[in-house]
C-alpha cells in the first residue's frame, strides 16, 4: 500500500525559509518529491503536517493561503496516480509514482487532447461531432471527479471498465452507455492515429453495441388528448404542443428539419425538404391540420415556416438547440397533464406516427419501420423507392382518424 507524507525541512541558514517536500513510500521504499514551496519554521505545524495560516490582514496570508491550496492539489494528484496504478493490476514502485507525478498534465493528457480535437472540429465546420464529443467528455470528467488529467498512455481497460460501471450506477441505459463508449473510443483512436500513444484496445471489455429499445410511441387516443387539451393560446405549453403535433402531422418530421423549414419549401400544396441527417429528400402533401398551425404563427418578416429560428442573422444552430430544450421541457409538463404513458418529447411524435401507421395495417414497406428500424441503410433503401402518393394517402388516413 503506497502512502504519502508531507514534510518540512528547515534551512541550515538562520532566518532563511525551509522547503516543503512529499515523501512517497511503497513496499518500504521511500522517495522524495521537492515541492519547491518555501516557508519559515513558524509557518509549519509538524504535528498536523500543514501550513499555519496567519490572520488575513497580514502580509504573508495570501501567499500561504495559495500555497495551502497548491499542496492539497499536489496531494490529490499523487493520490490519483496511486489509484490508477492500483487499478492497472500491475506491479509498480515508488519511483514510478514519482515519475508519473513529474509528467505535465498538458503533455499528451487525454482530456487536453480531446478538448483540442473538439476545437479543431468546430473550426472546420463539424459542429455536430464537436458537440457529441463535448457531451461525452463532460460525462467522463464527472467520472474523473476533478482528478488531474490522465496521460493518453494510461487510458487502459480497467479505467474504461470503471467508467462503464460508473455510468450504470448512475442509471444510464445500455444504449446511452454504449454511445459514450463509442465516442470516447473514437477520440482515443484519433490519438493513436496521431501516434500520441500505441493502440492498447482499452475498450475491448465494455459494451459498444446497440440494443433494441422500447418504442417511444403513444396511442392515438393520447394524441387526441394532446390535441384537445385546453391550453392558454400562444403560451409556451401551447407552442410546444403545436410543434409536437406538426411533427406528427408531417409523418414524424425530426425537430431539426422542422426548425429549418422555409416558406419557399411549400409550393403548390406540397412541402418539400431534405432531411439533415441523411440528405434524403421528402415530399409531403399539405393538409389542413398543418396549415392551421402555420397560420397561427404567421410572420411576414421571417423566411422560416415555424417560429423556431427567429433571427437568421444570429447563430441558427444555437437557436434551434435552445428551442428544442424549451419545447421538450414543456412537453414533459404537458405529458403529465394529460397522463401520457411515456414522457413526451418531440421524438415521441416521430415514433408514434410509425406505430399508428402500423396499427392501421399500412404496409411496413411503406412506413419502412423508419422510426424503429434496425439499420439506417435499410431505411434509406426503403425511402429511396417509395411512391410519395402512397405515403401521402397513408398520412391522410392517419389524420382523418383524429
Amino acid at each position: 500500500m503506497a502512502t504519502i507524507k508531507i514534510k518540512f525541512r528547515a534551512s541550515s541558514i538562520e532566518n532563511k525559509a525551509g522547503t516543503v517536500f512529499y515523501q512517497v513510500i511503497h513496499n518500504r521504499v521511500s522517495k522524495q518529491i521537492n515541492s519547491g514551496y518555501k516557508i519559515y519554521p513558524e509557518e509549519w505545524n509538524n504535528l498536523l503536517a500543514c501550513v499555519i495560516l496567519p490572520p488575513p490582514q497580514t502580509v504573508r496570508y495570501n501567499y500561504l493561503s495559495t500555497l495551502e491550496k497548491q499542496i492539497a492539489k499536489d496531494l490529490q494528484k499523487l493520490k490519483n496516480i496511486i489509484i490508477r496504478l492500483q487499478h492497472s493490476n500491475h506491479l509498480f514502485t515508488s519511483e514510478k509514482i514519482v515519475e508519473l507525478y513529474h509528467i505535465s498534465p498538458t503533455n499528451n493528457g487525454f482530456l487536453e487532447f480531446a478538448r483540442e480535437l473538439t476545437n479543431q472540429l468546430r473550426q472546420i465546420g463539424r459542429e455536430r461531432t464537436a458537440e457529441t464529443y463535448t457531451t461525452v467528455l463532460n460525462s467522463f470528467e464527472r467520472f474523473m471527479n476533478k482528478r488531474e488529467d490522465i496521460p493518453i498512455d494510461e487510458i487502459e481497460s480497467n479505467l474504461i471498465t470503471e467508467y462503464e460501471t460508473y455510468l450504470k450506477r448512475n442509471d444510464i441505459c445500455p444504449n446511452s452507455t454504449s454511445y459514450y463508449m463509442r465516442n470516447l473510443r473514437a477520440i482515443y483512436n484519433r490519438a493513436v492515429e496521431k501516434k500520441l500513444t500505441v493502440q492498447r484496445t482499452p475498450f475491448k471489455h465494455v459494451y459498444t453495441g446497440i440494443d433494441k429499445t422500447m418504442k417511444r410511441a403513444i396511442p392515438l387516443e393520447v394524441i387526441r388528448r394532446i390535441k384537445d387539451k385546453n391550453l392558454t393560446p400562444l403560451s409556451t405549453l401551447d407552442y410546444a404542443r403545436d410543434i409536437f403535433l406538426f411533427s406528427f402531422y408531417t409523418r414524424g418530421m425530426s425537430f431539426i428539419d422542422m426548425a429549418y423549414l422555409k416558406k419557399n419549401d411549400l409550393q403548390n400544396g406540397v412541402l418539400s425538404y431534405r432531411r439533415h441527417k441523411t440528405n434524403q429528400q421528402f415530399f409531403i402533401k399539405w393538409e389542413k391540420p398543418m396549415e392551421e398551425i402555420i397560420s397561427k404563427y404567421s410572420n411576414t418578416e421571417s423566411p422560416y415556416l415555424l417560429p423556431i429560428i427567429k433571427d437568421s442573422r444570429k447563430d441558427t444552430r444555437k437557436q434551434y438547440k435552445s428551442a428544442a430544450h424549451l419545447i421538450n421541457q414543456k412537453l414533459k409538463i404537458l405529458g403529465k397533464m394529460i397522463d401520457s404513458p411515456v414522457t413526451l418529447t418531440t421524438y415521441v411524435a416521430r415514433h408514434t406516427w410509425a406505430s399508428i401507421a402500423k396499427s392501421k395495417n399500412i404496409s411496413i414497406s411503406i412506413i419502412s419501420e423508419a422510426m424503429g428500424h434496425d439499420s439506417e441503410n435499410t431505411t434509406r433503401i426503403y425511402l429511396a423507392s417509395l411512391d410519395t402518393s402512397i405515403v401521402d394517402k397513408a398520412n391522410k388516413l392517419i389524420l382523418k382518424s383524429l
